[in-house]
């Protein structure tokens, strides 16, 4: 029976053909897991039309077999990319592929060196990136629960917000509920920002303490099964005043027009610029200071990048997040941020927390 990962490496061997490669060589983590279901944090990957291998030291051998079974595992002795580039020398072929964002320069002298002259390295960036963006049912299935779980915790968070509660203190409250709840982990340093420092977009907590009449932005994401969720809520503890109402009002109305123009065949530019138009009806544009969006799956930030001016066309299977928001220096911030599956005749939203101003 061919799995998901058999699949996955079919596609690739389409990919280095069709860039005229005869293998590549992979150094992502997360691309290896994508691949072949090995999660080592060590080695290296060779994809050719003949098959992949794994290149990794003993303390990684028992649990690839384990992991990758039918992958040729090679252990590794010795300095690694030495080792890739003898592997190279001998293998058929001699035009081998590398992404230069994920390989450094002394990296690749030494494969230079090792393999001798007969190779030629071609860059090519994103080739596994590029499959990694439209995800199959099973993805969806687990990014699905990874988003209602982050819910979950967000709902647990509430309770903590009462003033004098440090910002330290409700990260790890929050990180604690998503391994009690049967994440792996954070997908990424959860954001606490109390008051003045939710201008910043990515506060990280501090002793700050939470005072009465203050805005909360939480930024919290859990891996659950290898797959990342992310979203963000703003809360506000005590009556807030109608500036900051109109200011979450248009938050929320930004969302709501980014996510109603996701659909299959859209530009991620027309999507950021949703959100634009509306918060520039509220002379609030100049506010809002990344993107709207970013691709999400094994990794917190993947392509397609839903930013201005990006032509890339959203496709069935793309998941990104929706995330506009706007920060007041001095003030703080307010951000919305839910992630949205494209299929092929509907969006799916996978966040369930209420997006409603909630007052403490």
């Amino acid at each position: 029976m061919k799995t998901a990962f058999h699949q996955r490496r079919r596609a690739l061997v389409a990919r280095l053909r069709e860039s005229q490669l005869d293998s590549l060589l992979i150094t992502s983590h997360a691309n290896w897991y994508y691949l072949t279901g090995f999660t080592g944090d060590a080695g290296a990957l060779v994809a050719s039309r003949r098959g992949i291998t794994l290149i990794t030291d003993g303390r990684f051998t028992v649990q690839a077999r384990e992991e990758t079974p039918g992958i040729e595992i090679v252990l590794q002795k010795g300095s690694l990319f030495e080792l890739v580039g003898q592997f190279l020398k001998k293998s058929a072929g001699k035009r081998v592929g590398f992404d230069p964002t994920q390989l450094t320069v002394a990296q690749l002298q030494s494969l230079r060196k090792a393999g001798g002259g007969g190779l030629s390295y071609t860059p090519i960036t994103g080739a596994v990136e590029a499959l990694r963006m439209r995800k199959d049912a099973s993805e969806l299935a687990q990014m699905r629960r990874a988003a209602i779980l982050a819910g979950e915790v967000f709902s647990a968070a509430l309770p903590l917000l009462k003033p004098g509660i440090r910002e330290f203190e409700v990260g790890a409250e929050i990180e604690y509920q998503m391994r009690k709840r049967g994440a792996s982990g954070p997908a990424f340093e959860t954001i606490v920002a109390f008051g003045e420092r939710g201008a910043l977009p990515h506060a990280r907590p501090t002793a700050k303490r939470l005072r009465k009449n203050e805005l909360v932005v939480l930024d919290l994401g859990v891996i659950l099964g290898h797959y990342c969720s992310d979203m963000t809520r703003t809360v506000h503890v005590g009556r807030a005043s109608e500036r900051i109402r109109t200011w979450y009002r248009a938050v929320l109305e930004a969302q709501r027009a980014a996510i109603a123009a996701v659909k299959s065949g859209v530009s991620c530019g027309t999507v950021d610029a949703a959100a634009r138009q509306v918060l520039a009806g509220y002379h609030l544009d100049n506010l809002f200071v990344h993107s709207t969006g970013h691709g999400l799956g094994l990794e917190v930030h993947e392509d397609p990048r839903v930013a201005r001016g990006q032509t890339k066309l959203l496709e069935p299977g793309n998941v990104i997040t929706i995330e506009p928001g706007i920060y007041a220096e001095g003030i703080g911030g307010i951000r919305i941020e839910d992630d949205v599956v494209v299929h092929a005749d509907r969006t799916e939203v996978l966040t369930r927390a209420p997006r409603d101003l909630i007052e403490l």
